[in-house]
């Protein structure tokens, strides 16, 4: 029997959301961990450390490496100094795939007519975190809201253009890359709880998309049949959704098993599959290996 691909994606989220799987991708056998450190930098670069050489590639999860706003991308020091942990196997936070397939996944899902946003209020809730996301939405018609400024930062005021993202990246983000990522991003425990803090902002659109930690920390009691575009959804998260009343849930991602996992998952994967280094592979090569291993996007009424 072939050797599996092995894929661990090391996150600074809760550890409640760990999981394992093996999966089956056109000739690949994949085996995939996640393990969360619920916060602790410290520990995410002691896994890195004791897993290097020793797997495929690894995903780097529950907080970006790079946040994209306008042409410019900024590094965060703290992921940066995990990833450098890793000295062989190669290191993929998922912006890769959140850059370049997920905009070309979006557009995909509205020709065949799953996704229809067009003349819709959508509430993006961080548009640096998903730079293709952001371009794609009002390109298939949207009315976008960017949340950055009010579940990052927790300053109520909406964003309504790209150029106001990049603008906000060139004045906070030079500052906000050196934080802790807990100040900013909802990390460890606090991917488990909810508060109710900027439901407004909720129940004026009807498509909320992004960052599924932001999502579910903000998550309104009833959601009346919104729609949902996201990935990273557990069991656990499918029930949730379901009994706020979400309608449809759409993850950029594929699910395995019970779960879809993360962006940086799926990119670790693409790069342990095309035997490169990330920084070699283009928009197009990585378009080429998602249709390789015939990934696709999960579309689920609740």
């Amino acid at each position: 029997m072939r050797a599996a691909i092995e894929i661990v994606s090391v996150s600074l989220g809760s550890s409640k959301r760990d999981s394992e799987v093996e999966v089956e991708l056109a000739e690949h056998r994949f085996h995939i961990r996640r393990i969360g450190t619920d916060g602790d930098v410290k520990k995410a670069f002691a896994l890195i450390e004791e897993f290097d050489g020793k797997v495929d590639c690894f995903g780097l999860g529950g907080a970006d490496r790079y946040l994209v706003a306008g042409n410019r991308r900024y590094e965060v020091v703290a992921m940066a100094k995990v990833a450098r942990a890793a000295k062989q196997t190669p290191v993929v936070d998922g912006a890769g795939f959140k850059v370049t397939l997920e905009p070309y996944l979006l557009h995909r899902l509205a020709q065949q007519g799953q996704l229809d946003v067009r003349g819709k209020e959508v509430l993006l809730v961080s548009a640096v975190d998903r730079p293709g996301m952001a371009r794609a939405l009002p390109e298939l018609g949207a009315r976008v809201t960017y949340g950055d400024l009010i579940f990052a930062l927790g300053v109520p005021i909406p964003l309504y253009s790209l150029r106001s993202i990049a603008v906000l990246g060139f004045l906070v983000l030079p500052v906000l890359r050196r934080l802790p990522m807990s100040v900013v991003y909802p990390t460890g425990a606090k991917q488990e709880s909810t508060t109710s803090k900027y439901n407004k902002y909720f129940y004026r659109s009807q498509v909320i998309a992004g960052d599924f930690h932001f999502i579910r920390r903000y998550l309104p009691p009833q959601m009346d049949g919104r729609m949902v575009i996201t990935n990273t959804i557990t069991a656990e998260d499918l029930k949730l959704l379901r009994s706020v009343g979400v309608g449809r849930l759409i993850t950029t991602t594929p699910a395995f098993g019970e779960r879809s996992f993360g962006t940086n998952v799926i990119e670790a994967a693409l790069v342990a599959v095309s035997g490169r280094a990330p920084e070699d592979l283009s928009g197009q090569d990585y378009l080429h290996l998602l249709e390789r291993l015939g990934l696709s996007p999960r579309v689920m009424d609740l």
